[in-house]
């Protein structure tokens, strides 16, 4: 589908208005040099799920780029609720984004203005552990995460998506679902957009977040597993490591919990540890646990 032919109502820069007249000017700097930053959020039942964690990176990411949000926490949290009531959202997917407007177009960006929008759209969770349990393929891309010294990798930062969006369309031009990323050092990172996990004799492996985002369904599977007494090792993870692993599966506001059957010539299983943790985070953004 298009997203800019949707119907409903948007938050732009301090009011809702009809979807589609919720435009930017083609010389806006967030458009020319990524001076933006945004989160993917979901509601479940009408209940936005983890929303001071999202709210907080947001600020944080904004910072980090050198700019501050127009509104504070509470006056996003009101954001929210306001566009999920007038687009009668119970299920759904929400994207918060702030941007540098067009008042300097150049490198420097000091007096562009801060604009805000927030958008939701209907997104419910259509599949059961079962279904689930299939799994998908990644490719392993051939671009790489950045050093941190290079890049703000704890932000959710627009510029750094492209690299994800050119290791996707490569994945899926191949056949597969998604691409493996590596780190600058030659270490499992992510995928484009989830975390990832293995799984070897009941216990969890995960690369360490060092030069990529700490995924906030990332911490939440961490904090699941170790409630039930499964281990989690944060670790250096190689490519040639993967034959030790019996299942893997990735994280994220998006793919929750998703496992994963093949990256590259690696095959997988999803099986027990992934089912569980299906089930207990579903669970838990059901308000059930």
């Amino acid at each position: 589908m298009n997203y800019a032919d949707l119907k409903g109502y948007i938050f732009f820069d301090d009011e809702l208005i009809e979807w589609n007249n919720a435009k930017l000017h083609v010389l806006s700097h967030g458009l020319h040099y990524a001076s933006s930053v945004f989160e993917g959020e979901r509601s479940y039942k009408k209940k936005v799920f983890k929303e001071h964690e999202h709210t907080n990176r947001l600020i944080h990411s904004a910072k980090t780029l050198g700019f501050e949000l127009p509104y504070k926490s509470e006056e996003i949290f009101e954001i929210r609720k306001k566009v999920l009531e007038a687009n009668q959202i119970s299920d759904g997917y929400i994207r918060p984004v702030a941007w540098r407007g067009s008042e300097m177009m150049g490198i420097s960006a000091q007096k562009n203005t801060i604009h805000f929008a927030l958008a939701a759209w209907e997104w419910p969770s259509y599949f059961s552990p079962e279904a689930k349990l299939k799994g998908i393929k990644l490719n392993v891309s051939k671009w790489k995460r950045p050093d941190p010294s290079t890049a703000p990798v704890n932000t959710k930062a627009a510029g750094l998506y492209m690299i994800c969006t050119l290791s996707k369309h490569e994945a899926e031009s191949k056949g597969f679902d998604d691409s493996l990323m590596l780190d600058y050092r030659g270490y499992i990172a992510e995928a484009t957009g989830a975390n990832i996990f293995f799984v070897k004799d009941n216990e969890i492996h995960t690369p360490i977040a060092d030069c990529f985002l700490d995924g906030i369904t990332r911490q939440t599977i961490i904090k699941l597993a170790k409630e039930q007494g499964i281990n989690v090792f944060e670790k250096r993870i190689k490519l040639e490591d993967l034959n030790s692993y019996q299942e893997c599966f990735v994280t994220g506001t998006a793919a929750e919990v998703t496992p994963v059957n093949q990256i590259g010539d690696y095959a997988f299983i999803p099986g027990t540890m992934c089912k569980n943790l299906i089930e207990k985070y579903s669970l838990l953004t059901n308000n059930k646990i």
